[in-house]
Parts: structure tokens; C-alpha cells; sequence
């Protein structure tokens, strides 16, 4: 039997870095992504996430990506592959293509768009879990799907043995603290947004999971290492101060409404020398008028 590694602490759900030339998948960029963010204290792996665009990807093509994560990554850390599709044959698909290329667990989003009832999303996750035996991550995002598992929805499936973690992508802290006090131990629960990541690591998080830990690896590792590992609140604070000009900008809707978070994070982590380039079609490299307006906050979140 397999010995798959149990995904913990700064979880970035790695970019996906596109050739400048033609826009296909660049795969000695994403070695160098990936070496970047290992040297810079991530704690575990997710290629093909949201910002993964993995929404724009083929099938044939995520699978490559899946499989040159993992053999690339090669256990240094855990990797959990983003398998998440409407459709159950086309989850099982990616998801049983990802446990023959050797991943440690999956991250399933709930079927989107049509938002089935409940009880077919969690029989959807329980066939994959049936197909694979795989360690299961619920990726529990309602503005993405439409809807989310409550934490005692969720508490039925960890009970059967289905799920192991959940992404709390929500925002709020408190989806944090319900699926510990539901679930305990027996559930690993990420913090799965950027604009209250103190709050939810301090609510009981065992990790982070989301787009900032994929563009600032050091900074958020910086952060947990202070709530979770020194149990230092105040020195947390401070930390999590230097991100919020950063967080005002990049939540601030007369800024979304015209340019979009990916756009924002690849440019960040380009200015760090992580070189991810810039999201696909129909999204395009951050506007210099933005660029512009990024400096300063993105200057204080780099001084961590």
C-alpha cells in the first residue's frame, strides 16, 4: 500500500506558468516556480487549483500538469492534485489519472454551475473517494460553486472515511472554527482566502491554503509560523499589519471591476523573480496604471 504525505501548513495552489510564445504549458518555468516556492517555506503542494486556471484548461493538459507536478515535486512535500469538474466521470477521470502518477491526495471542488442539491454532491465525493482511496481535500468555495458544505454536512463524510481536509474558502473565520469544533482532529482544516488569514489561523487553522501562500510563500509562512508555531498573537498582528494596505487594494471593488485577482498575484509574484508570467486568455497582463498603484502596498508586504 502506498504511504501517501499528509498536506499541512503553507499550501499554495501553485500557478501555472504558460509559454510566452505560444501560450502552452512551460514546463521548465514551472520547475523553477516550484523551486522558488519550496526555498521560500512552503509546506505542501496543489497544482492545478483555482489559481492554477485550471478552469482553463484541456483535459489531456491538466493531466500533463498534474503528472509533471508530481514527478517534479518527488516527494520533497506533499502534492495534492486539483481534480475538481462538474461532472463525476470527468472528476473520476482526472482524479484516477492522478493517483496513478503518484500524488499523495486530491483537492475536489463541488460540482459548479448547475448546483446539484447536496446529496448528489456528496455522493459525487463519495465515488470519487470509492474510485481512488485517496486522502480527499474538500475544496469548500462557495462563490466559485454556488453553495458549500456545512460543517456538519462535512462531519458525515469525514465519519465515513471520504474526506480528510477541508479548504474553508468562504473568508470567514469562523468556517474555520466550526469544522474543528465538528470534526476535531480527524478533519485538517485550511484557511482558503487571503483577506483574514490571522483570523483564521488563529481560529484553529492547520494551514493555509490560497493565492497569497502560491505569491508570497515567505511572508505567509512568516505569519504562521508566529500564530501557530510561537503562539505570539501580538507578533502575529504586527506580521499580518504589513499585509492589509496590500489586502485593501487587492479586495477594493472599483479595483475588481476592472482588473482581475490573477492578474494582480502573477505580476506580484513576478516582481519577486518567480517569473509565472501572465494568465491566460481572456485575462492579460496587469495594467501599468495598476502596476503603478500596487507599489507601495506591495513594498510593506515584502518588507516581512
Amino acid at each position: 500500500m502506498l504511504l501517501m504525505k499528509k498536506a499541512y501548513g503553507i499550501f499554495p495552489p501553485m500557478f501555472t506558468v504558460w509559454k510566452k510564445s505560444d501560450g502552452t504549458y512551460d514546463e521548465k518555468g514551472t520547475e523553477k516556480y516550484i523551486d522558488w516556492l519550496i526555498d521560500n517555506g512552503i509546506q505542501s503542494i496543489v497544482p492545478c487549483g483555482s489559481t492554477g486556471e485550471s478552469a482553463g484548461m484541456f483535459m489531456e493538459e491538466q493531466k500533463r500538469v498534474i503528472e509533471h507536478v508530481t514527478k517534479y515535486v518527488a516527494g520533497q512535500i506533499p502534492c495534492y492534485a486539483g481534480t475538481g469538474k462538474y461532472s463525476t466521470p470527468e472528476t473520476l477521470e482526472l482524479s484516477i489519472h492522478a493517483k496513478n502518477v503518484g500524488v499523495d491526495g486530491l483537492m475536489v471542488i463541488l460540482p459548479y454551475y448547475y448546483k446539484p442539491y447536496k446529496a448528489a454532491a456528496m455522493n459525487h465525493l463519495r465515488e470519487i473517494h470509492k474510485a481512488t482511496e485517496l486522502p480527499m481535500i474538500l475544496y469548500n468555495n462557495p462563490w466559485f460553486a454556488g453553495y458549500e458544505l456545512t460543517a456538519k454536512e462535512a462531519k458525515i463524510l469525514v465519519d465515513e472515511g471520504v474526506l480528510t481536509g477541508v479548504k474553508a474558502a468562504h473568508g470567514d473565520a469562523n468556517r474555520v472554527s466550526d469544522m474543528k469544533f465538528e470534526c476535531g482532529d480527524k478533519m485538517t482544516v485550511f484557511y482558503g482566502h487571503d483577506y483574514a488569514a490571522l483570523q483564521g489561523l488563529a481560529a484553529g487553522a492547520d494551514g493555509w491554503l490560497s493565492g497569497f501562500p502560491a505569491t508570497f510563500p515567505k511572508q505567509c509562512r512568516a505569519l504562521q509560523e508566529a500564530v501557530m508555531v510561537e503562539k505570539d498573537l501580538d507578533k502575529g498582528r504586527a506580521i499580518w499589519d504589513k499585509f492589509i494596505p496590500f489586502i485593501n487594494f487587492f479586495m477594493d471593488p472599483e479595483v475588481n471591476a476592472q482588473v482581475h485577482w490573477l492578474e494582480m498575484l502573477k505580476w506580484a509574484a513576478n516582481v519577486q523573480g518567480a517569473n509565472v508570467g501572465i494568465p491566460r486568455k481572456p485575462l492579460k497582463e496587469l495594467d501599468p496604471e495598476f502596476k503603478k498603484r500596487m507599489e507601495k502596498p506591495l513594498e510593506i508586504l515584502l518588507s516581512i
